[in-house]
């Protein structure tokens, strides 16, 4: 099949001329299984965003509309990966809101060494393309530990799948690491060479430090064991109060006493936060 081109007659309920029609139910239908799916909620001002990011798919699998495109997501469980995929905004960078990992490297690490404490488990709970727990373990090296006499893990974890591949390869081009100091740069990265020369790869050392996995924040985690750590930073903007009050319990019941909750910088708890104390520009400890 091939789609018309050819500009089609506006509905009452149709949203914008477009290649594909894109009725208010269709949207109404995305919102509703995306949010059944991953527990994010979709505002009606998220119309293009939706229409832009789907009309790959029906494209891809040569459908001639939405209501085919819904059609196949019903009837294919290999599409919803897909589906959760394209909806899923992605948008990082190393060292982002970097003030949580001076943090964690100038003040909360040496503080837990200066008291003994020889483990430590970390989450990265919307890893993307793995530029924030990459910057955990660089953190965690900088921090002047000597990590060969610590046990330590950095859980890594994303809804998209796409994102976790190029993750676990751990190669950026070389313009993303263009903010960041020589000095980090050097004890971080290699140079690619020849036809790799615009890329770089975290080091081995920082790789092994970080597990990588699926995790639909929404359903079960995989991880259960107690975390000095977490970071939930620019995830609770995506869904409504009551899955963000859900969350912050789940985490709350999973950090230590004492404990660290990073969120990001344009989000605000939902939920009563009377088991952390603040401790400045979206840090919280819990009590």
């Amino acid at each position: 099949m091939q789609a018309s081109l050819k500009t089609r007659s506006i509905s009452s309920d149709n949203i914008g001329e477009r290649e594909f029609p894109f009725r208010l139910e269709n949207f109404e239908q995305i919102k509703s299984r995306i949010y059944q799916l991953a527990g994010i909620s979709l505002g009606s001002h998220k119309k293009d965003l939706v229409y832009n990011r789907l009309v790959r798919r029906i494209r891809a699998l040569d459908l001639d509309s939405f209501d085919e495109y819904l059609a196949y997501l019903g009837d294919s469980k290999g599409e919803v990966g897909h589906f959760v995929n394209a909806l899923t905004t992605n948008l990082t960078s190393f060292f982002r809101e970097e003030h949580h990992f001076d943090f964690m490297s100038q003040q909360y690490i040496p503080e837990l060494e200066a008291a003994g404490q020889r483990k430590l488990r970390i989450w990265s709970s919307a890893c993307s393309v793995g530029e924030e727990p990459y910057s955990m373990a660089i953190s965690l090296l900088e921090s002047g530990i000597e990590l060969d006499k610590w046990d330590v893990k950095i859980f890594a974890t994303d809804i998209d799948t796409n994102v976790l591949a190029t993750a676990k390869k751990g190669v950026y081009g070389i313009n993303r690491v263009d903010d960041l100091s020589k000095m980090r740069v050097r004890s971080a990265f290699l140079r690619g060479k020849g036809v790799n020369s615009d890329k770089v790869m975290v080091k081995k050392d920082l790789r092994q430090m970080i597990d990588f996995k699926y995790c639909n924040l929404i359903k079960d985690w995989t991880i259960t064991e107690p975390l000095d750590i977490i970071f939930c930073r620019n995830v609770m903007i995506y869904f409504d109060k009551k899955t963000q009050v859900e969350l912050l319990d789940r985490m709350t019941d999973l950090l230590k006493p004492g404990g660290i909750l990073c969120i990001g910088h344009s989000e605000s708890p939902t939920r009563s936060m009377k088991d952390y104390k603040l401790l400045g520009r979206t840090m919280y400890q819990k009590l």
